[in-house]
């Protein structure tokens, strides 16, 4: 039976552009489940745009509630990406970088999933997000930066809207799994600024505030992946006039979203 979708809030606010991760060498990996969410204080929502007339959309994204999402197969998601196919040969220059990152993250105790890095160094899966968005977003590695909220724990930027509405990130805990979240705010940025003495965009002094300022929206980052892969192939599907043959996959996702009743 379809649902509508839940919206619970969404705004665009632009902001700037901050990136420099290092290249060092040899990637620590883990392998990462599709398995819940794991306990957190953060809300939870999808961040997205419009499916047409089958998801409603008031600005260039709203938060949707994880309940209202059509459900995955978690048993696809063995961090291989066998949906998009092969992932091809390493890439050398991603593959440096993420050992420089992993090694940084070594240095506190964390490791990064082994989806993430496959995704991050493969020619056939890296980018692969870049070139289907809607919405202009682009991979954006940032060096790890702690996590507002929790000490010991470290965000990861990966991926970002062009004009900064929303910010994707890994969020990593010692001895736990990885899960992604999302923000509004840069938090590289946010730290340079008051470490520079300029006036950040955020009160990270208010607790409330910085815990407010983070959703989490995927229990792994290939669920990530495939969700937004798949909503964003169907924007253009629903939005580009006569809507084509779907593939099952797709055709099945959108079925989940009642269409609006036609007026009597």
């Amino acid at each position: 039976m379809s649902r509508s979708a839940g919206v619970v809030g969404g705004r665009c606010d632009a902001g700037a552009d901050h990136s420099a991760p290092s290249d060092h060498s040899e990637v620590p990996m883990r392998e990462q489940s599709g398995a819940d969410l794991p306990s957190a204080d953060f809300d939870a929502a999808w961040c997205a745009t419009d499916l047409g007339k089958y998801r409603a959309c008031r600005y260039t994204y709203e938060h949707y509630s994880l309940e209202s999402l059509p459900p995955l197969d978690s048993s696809q998601f063995t961090g291989a990406f066998r949906w998009l196919g092969n992932a091809g040969a390493p890439i050398p220059r991603q593959v440096t970088k993420l050992n420089g990152l992993a090694r940084d993250l070594a240095a506190k105790g964390l490791t990064l999933p082994q989806d993430f890095v496959t995704f991050q160094t493969t020619e056939n899966l890296y980018g692969s997000l870049d070139e289907v968005s809607v919405t202009g977003c682009w991979t954006n590695l940032s060096d790890p930066l702690p996590s507002p909220v929790e000490p010991g724990a470290y965000l990861v930027r990966f991926f970002r809207d062009q004009q900064d509405c929303v910010i994707w990130y890994l969020y990593l805990r010692p001895m736990s799994e990885a899960f992604v979240v999302f923000s509004d705010l840069d938090y590289e940025f946010e730290y340079g600024a008051r470490r520079d003495g300029e006036e950040p965009q955020a009160d990270l002094g208010d607790a409330e505030e910085r815990r407010a300022a983070i959703f989490r929206c995927a229990p792994s980052f290939e669920e990530f992946a495939h969700r937004f892969w798949i909503e964003n192939r169907l924007w253009h599907a629903v939005n580009d006039g006569e809507p084509p043959r779907l593939e099952p996959r797709l055709r099945d996702y959108l079925n989940h979203y009642a269409p609006p009743v036609a007026p009597m």
